[in-house]
């Protein structure tokens, strides 16, 4: 897909989006050279507001190649939303599927037909109690060692800031204006995996090295060092089912 072809649908959603990112935020962009110019490629992004989807696409857009964002089936057949999903060509994602290859088909499909497919790898707003990007899934090292397409990380910081994580519209700041924002790095390399059976370890080996690199350009926006440890949140829950587990056994003990 060539920088010109953006379509009507997408011209549409950034004559609505555009005007009030642009009047209630400030931005400070960088990397964009890294941003291929022809060809098929995969994004890879922090996920720390409920705003940034629309902070990146804004980025992206700029770009001059659009991504194609993977959304919840469901969305499809709403109204209005689902049209514009449609008519800018995002692509839906069947989760009760079984197989994660046939989940991520269209995404495989998409970068072939030279198109970009912007990923979160976290798969929702990050759990980390400092904002840092936790431990990835897999899906997006899966597409890319299917595709062997460029893998492109992004970083991105400040909307947490108008709208911080899991936050309710009474907790939203937009006064003094925010500045959003959005770094995107060189291709992550990929190559060691390309001829390794995809398995569990070497599909979590390539994610990791996926995420450490979008945390390094974290870590650059910030200006802060990179975290000695990544946030896991599954082991962080059992870790407080495990807590209250014990309390609770502590003050049943203390009853008696």
């Amino acid at each position: 897909m060539s920088r010109r072809r953006i379509g009507f649908w997408y011209r549409l959603a950034a004559v609505i989006a555009k005007p009030p990112l642009v009047v209630l935020f400030k931005r400070d962009w960088y990397g964009m050279e890294h941003i291929p110019g022809d060809g098929g490629f995969l994004t890879a992004v922090n996920h720390n507001s409920y705003l940034d989807p629309l902070s990146y696409a804004h980025f992206q857009y700029n770009s001059g190649r659009v991504p194609r964002f993977l959304a919840k089936a469901a969305l499809f057949n709403t109204p209005f939303v689902g049209s514009m999903l449609r008519g800018t060509s995002q692509i839906p994602v069947y989760r009760e599927s079984t197989d994660a290859v046939d989940a991520f088909r269209a995404a495989v499909d998409a970068i072939e037909r030279g198109e970009c497919v912007a990923f979160y790898p976290e798969g929702t707003i990050t759990r980390d109690p400092d904002h840092w990007p936790m431990q990835g899934k897999t899906g997006a090292a899966r597409v890319a060692l299917l595709t062997r397409a460029p893998v492109i990380p992004v970083a991105q910081w400040g909307a947490n800031h108008a709208v911080p994580p899991y936050s309710s519209a009474r907790q939203l700041s937009l006064l003094p204006r925010k500045t959003l924002r959005v770094k995107a790095g060189p291709p992550v390399d990929l190559s060691a995996f390309y001829e390794l059976e995809p398995t569990a370890e070497v599909l979590r080996a390539a994610t990791d090295k996926i995420m450490a690199a979008i945390t390094e350009l974290l870590a650059e926006l910030r200006e802060e060092p990179v975290p000695t440890e990544t946030y896991d949140h599954r082991q962080a829950r059992a870790e407080q089912r495990r807590k209250a587990e014990r309390q609770k056994a502590q003050e049943q003990g203390e009853s008696k």
